[in-house]
């Protein structure tokens, strides 16, 4: 019977091994940035669910559909960073434009909003600022090399 059981040798006689160095490297490049990814969904997560969590339902039913909305897109991306960080780091930046959107919306999309209406898409918007420029600067790092 033949042996099948695998045996840990070196492998720096590997036909391919310099290949396989740079394809483990290429794998790896952008991988420091998918530590953001999390943070980034569950902002989106709480985005979405946050009228709920705040009842301002009833106080500001505009707001209810906009927050939904950005959330799930908030957390879309989030998503996309995960599964293709190397195509969607670029998108970053629409994270920060969208915590800008976030700040701002309560006066644009409501109608006299009450102090914990702004104060959540405040804190919300912040975040989404600075989770984007987080991760931006990290893609920016990771691609630019040694």
């Amino acid at each position: 019977m033949a042996n099948v059981s695998p045996t840990r040798g070196d492998i720096t006689s590997h036909p391919d091994v310099s290949e396989m160095r740079d394809r483990y490297a290429r794998m790896l490049g952008g991988r420091d940035v998918t530590l953001l990814d999390g943070p980034v969904f569950l902002l989106g997560l709480y985005c979405a669910v946050s009228p709920w969590i705040l009842h301002y339902t009833t106080s500001q039913p505009a707001l209810v559909p906009h927050n939904l909305v950005v959330g799930i897109a908030i957390g879309l991306l989030a998503l996309g960073f995960t599964r293709a960080p190397e195509r969607m780091y670029g998108l970053s930046w629409a994270c920060c434009a969208i915590g800008v959107w976030m700040i701002i919306a309560p006066w644009v999309v409501g109608d006299s909003p009450d102090a914990g209406v702004v104060v959540n898409n405040i804190i919300i918007g912040a975040l989404a600022v600075i989770l984007g420029l987080m991760c931006a600067g990290t893609a920016a790092k990771s691609t630019s090399g040694p």
